[in-house]
């Protein structure tokens, strides 16, 4: 560490992700790093967890965001790689190496990450598996709530998973949310495999409701 980087504190990141719960689209993790004596700018610009954000706020802080941080990294998992981790119940540690693979990227000395397992201990252990560098990992839940960085990070995230959308929906029309408690987005489902037979490729198959659309429309076919 040069002179520089002692003066200004500690690299810290923070990592989050966005569309975990989504049946349309990609899952999309992102890390922001930091300097420690930098930290105090983000709660000035108002950053907090995204969800409690609106739209015209989350974009006005994402510029401000890469403006102050030192590094941004974005992973996107596509769904098909999200169904193959669903058929292994293997989830959470997908996720935890896509966040190793941003953290790999961060350069940061210390990392909180938002911990979408139960156990915290068991997922930082996760992400500890796949990591090249060797940061003091903080697993936590509702770390995009307790921690700036990944507040950061969760907006950065949810911008990046919300371009996504807009994409499919620039081709597709009324795909809604991407949520399948949303029912334009069910009910765009739905109609796709009535019309087509099988899902779109932008779909997780392994989402319950979508699953059993699917096997519903084999069985129909085999009664034929």
């Amino acid at each position: 560490m040069n002179s520089l980087q002692l003066h200004d504190g500690i690299l810290v990141g923070g990592v989050d992700e966005a569309g975990r719960g989504s049946i349309i689209g990609p899952l999309v993790v992102a890390g922001v790093s930091i300097r420690e004596t930098k930290m105090a700018q983000l709660y000035e610009m108002g950053v907090k967890d995204s969800k409690v954000l609106n739209p015209r706020v989350r974009v006005q802080l994402f510029g401000e965001i890469m403006k102050v941080a030192e590094t941004v990294c974005i992973r996107k998992v596509i769904p098909t790689d999200v169904d193959y981790s669903v058929s292994l119940r293997g989830l959470n540690k997908l996720e935890a190496k896509v966040m190793a693979a941003v953290i790999n990227n961060l350069g940061a000395d210390e990392v909180y990450v938002d911990c979408c397992d139960v156990n915290q201990d068991r997922y930082r252990n996760y992400i500890e598996q796949h990591l090249s560098c060797s940061p003091k990992v903080h697993s936590m839940h509702h770390a995009d709530e307790l921690n700036v960085v990944v507040s950061a990070a969760s907006i950065i995230a949810k911008i990046t998973r919300d371009q996504e959308i807009q994409h499919i929906r620039n081709k597709y029309s009324s795909i809604g949310s991407g949520y399948p408690a949303d029912e334009r987005t069910m009910r765009f489902i739905r109609r796709w495999v009535a019309r087509n037979g099988t899902a779109p490729e932008f779909a997780r198959k392994s989402w319950r409701p979508l699953r059993l659309l699917l096997e519903q429309t084999v069985q129909c076919k085999l009664k034929k």
